[in-house]
């Protein structure tokens, strides 16, 4: 029988073979280690939810207050297990500047308040509504533009909110629960906010449309809330109710397909959602910019309460004097 005994090129030659393959191998592992995360949903189901409960980047965060009809007590009384609580209405999320209710809060009102929650850069935020009107969805949107806008990534609304929940037949947990705080530092998107210096420029040279999210009786100015101090709307904005996109049968955004069918009349290009408080207005971003692939869209978070703080900026409306006086009479607003 011959023996073949290797020639010293072919033991070279499989040294280098199999020195190539550690490396690839080596080089597989490496980038699957540093591969950039999977970006996060922007409305996640009660079963995806359900199933990453113990993932230990996921928050809940349950936004409940009293916008939704929440008690202070609510949240003790029965909550998505592990979940934290901040009142959307009292807990920070719309700060007074200048006179001025409901503003953003500073960067370092932002880190205070969403690092005490447990939120650091790398958490996987599902902002939790009750789930029980287009406004209590608005509390939602807000709070996730809010985390957005101070760098949290990964953020999430919970679609139909915990009234979803409870119709899976999920558990509950009962209890109040205090969030282990964690360090958080703020990256500042400016990208999604715009300021009422911006709306000035584009209210006067055009360069976006802005959207009026409120109902046609605040934009036609016979009806204002309470904090603004004049009737009807921003010169050249196109009306676009906010709670055009919801579902009140469901409680959740309309599919896809119908949403981009309401919002079809915005013109293409940048645009920046307005409404009283920039609560109604958050869900027109959140439709535009999140779902329907409007990048360039902003959230005008002042809206009307700061524009029409400053007098000599112009409003435009089509209220009469016939308005003005069935308010006198307590017959209108």
């Amino acid at each position: 029988m011959i023996t073949l005994v290797p020639s010293s090129f072919t033991r070279a030659f499989r040294r280098i073979g199999a020195a190539m393959l550690f490396s690839a191998a080596l080089a597989a592992s490496s980038a699957g280690a540093h591969a950039a995360p999977v970006a996060a949903e922007p409305l996640v189901s009660a079963q995806w939810l359900s199933g990453h409960l113990k993932d230990g980047k996921v928050v809940v965060l349950d936004v409940r207050s009293a916008i939704d009809g929440s008690t202070p007590e609510a949240f003790a009384q029965g909550h998505i297990p592990g979940a934290v609580h901040s009142d959307y209405d009292k807990g920070g999320w719309r700060v007074e500047r200048n006179g001025v209710p409901f503003m953003v809060p500073t960067t370092a009102e932002l880190e205070k308040l969403i690092g005490e929650l447990g939120i650091d850069e790398d958490s996987h935020v599902v902002v939790v509504p009750a789930g029980v009107s287009s406004s209590d969805f608005g509390a939602a949107a807000r709070t996730y533009w809010t985390l957005k806008y101070a760098g949290v990534n990964n953020v999430s609304i919970l679609d139909g909110g915990l009234a979803a929940w409870k119709a899976a037949n999920l558990p509950f947990e009962q209890g109040a629960r205090t969030p282990s705080p964690a360090i958080f530092t703020s990256t500042i998107n400016k990208g999604i906010l715009a300021l009422a210096s911006d709306v000035e420029k584009i209210e006067t040279a055009g360069g976006a449309t802005l959207i009026d999210a409120r109902p046609g009786s605040f934009y036609s100015g016979k009806e204002k809330a309470p904090a603004s101090q004049a009737y009807g709307h921003i010169p050249g904005a196109v009306s676009l109710d906010s709670a055009d996109f919801y579902d009140a049968k469901t409680n959740r955004l309309k599919p896809a397909a119908e949403l981009a069918k309401i919002s079809a009349h915005v013109p293409a290009g940048p645009a920046i959602a307005y409404c009283n408080t920039g609560h109604w207005a958050a869900t027109d971003w959140f439709v535009m910019h999140e779902l329907l692939g409007r990048s360039a869209d902003r959230l005008y978070a002042g809206s009307m309460v700061e524009w029409t703080s400053n007098a000599s900026r112009p409003v435009e409306s089509a209220r009469t004097k016939w308005d003005d006086l069935k308010k006198k009479l307590g017959l209108g607003s």
